[in-house]
């Protein structure tokens, strides 16, 4: 495998990027095929994010393999019209191995827990890769997914649709302008989990129904039973071996924007309030405190996120009903909110803002699929390529499992760790190591 970089190393690649002066991001492998080259895609997990990127891949090109572990769903996916040709497998390892000189590209939407090692197995072979977010399980695994892109110089995309957001793109615009002020204070919340988690008790074990292929569904994961309707389909979320909460679920799509206008990068400290749980099932709510150390002329920032029915403050609202979901950004001069999924305009809570600041206008963005798919044909990275977006994106995201692990139960200022992040670990906490890089199953190891 690819010796894994240090994010600072990734973030300075991230700036020469930028600068014009880094031509790491560029594909060179598969992607030299022309412009009008039509592409071929492997489908690898066919559950509901799966089914629409699948659906998506079939527009812009062909899909001619897919892959699940449920032969129900692999049957009924095959069964639609732009699916009838592809070929099926249940296992992708066998899918990489029968089928490399089949397909230019692939696209990852299994659960969390096989990310990695999918992802890395294919883009060893120079294939391009979409993945869904967060980008794997843990950091550890993170950072060898960048080291892997960056060393084959294959085309990725995270599959974040906040990255190409009309609403977040003009709210990114509006920030660009200074209006705001300086920041020092950002909010972030969801009404996710909307399945189980939390509950502390793991279901009898039960025989896997006929089709389901369930050695393959764990992967590299700890040996466990089956349960129905416990792990698959999607309920896998809410368990520490195989999801990551809704924090993972939903943390790139919120915190994208300030991830990138307020250009954070390692959080120095992260803690967490939560509900209890057994370190099997994530718990009912937390709340996670990120601090962020002074960024050039950028002062230090506190983010904090809020899932399983928690939010922000009502007084930071001004009287005004808090959405579901959401994001505020605190500045001197004005708050910025984007509420319930992100897919509304921004609003200024005070008012104190000039309006032709408030006019700031952005460029609009091709799709997540058109973007990677313009840099496999040789243009420039996708808004959230692994190497300097995706991949430092989901690790912040990660980052705030650690503190929600720390202390187990119930917390209302749980053991704060203090991450290093060139050397991937918690300085006053060093038994998290193996949920930075936890152990792999025998026989799934890269």
């Amino acid at each position: 495998m690819a010796k894994p970089c240090s994010r600072r190393q990734f973030l300075r690649n991230a700036t020469l990027l930028g600068m014009g002066l880094w031509s790491g991001g560029k594909a060179t492998g598969l992607a030299r095929a022309g412009a009008n080259d039509r592409l071929r895609f492997a489908c690898l997990g066919l559950g509901a994010q799966g089914a629409l990127d699948a659906t998506a891949a079939a527009r812009l090109g062909d899909v001619v393999a897919l892959c699940d572990i449920d032969d129900q769903v692999l049957g009924e996916r095959s069964a639609q019209e732009p699916f009838a040709k592809a070929r099926k497998f249940q296992d992708y390892r066998q899918l990489f191995e029968e089928f490399a000189d089949g397909f230019d590209a692939f696209i990852v939407g299994l659960p969390n827990h096989t990310h990695a090692h999918a992802a890395i197995l294919g883009m060893r072979l120079g294939k391009h890769c979409f993945c869904q977010t967060p980008l794997a399980h843990s950091v550890g695994e993170v950072r060898q997914m960048m080291a892997a892109a960056q060393e084959k110089k294959v085309a990725t995309q995270l599959g974040n649709p906040s990255s190409v957001s009309g609403p977040l793109k003009r709210a990114a615009a509006f920030l660009e302008t200074g209006a705001l002020g300086a920041i020092r204070e950002v909010h972030a919340w969801t009404n996710r989990p909307t399945w189980p988690q939390g509950t502390g008790v793991r279901p009898a074990a039960a025989e896997p129904p006929a089709g389901l292929a369930w050695d393959l569904f764990l992967g590299p994961a700890p040996k466990r039973d089956f349960a129905a309707n416990v792990y698959h389909p999607g309920k896998w979320r809410g368990w520490w071996d195989f999801g990551s909460g809704a924090l993972g679920d939903q943390g790139c799509q919120l915190l994208d924007l300030p991830f990138r206008t307020l250009k954070l990068a390692a959080p120095t400290r992260i803690a967490a309030a939560h509900a209890g749980h057994d370190r099997d099932q994530f718990p009912s709510w937390s709340v996670v405190r990120y601090e962020f150390p002074e960024r050039g002329p950028l002062p230090p920032l506190t983010l904090t996120w809020y899932d399983g029915g928690k939010r922000p403050s009502r007084e930071l609202f001004l009287g005004r009903a808090r959405s579901a979901s959401g994001l505020l950004l605190v500045g001197e001069r004005d708050s910025l909110w984007l509420r319930d999924d992100l897919t509304e305009d921004f609003v200024l809570l005070h008012d104190q803002v000039t309006k032709e600041a408030h006019s700031a206008s952005a460029e609009p963005a091709p799709g997540l699929f058109e973007e990677w798919i313009q840099a496999i044909h040789g243009g420039p990275p996708a808004s959230s390529d692994f190497v300097t977006v995706g991949g430092p994106l989901s690790e912040t995201v990660l980052l705030g499992n650690l503190a929600v692990w720390m202390g187990p139960g119930p917390q209302s200022n749980g053991p704060a760790v203090d991450w290093d992040s060139e050397s991937q670990s918690a300085r006053n906490h060093p038994d998290l190591a193996p949920l930075i890089h936890p152990p792999v199953r025998e026989g799934w190891s890269l």
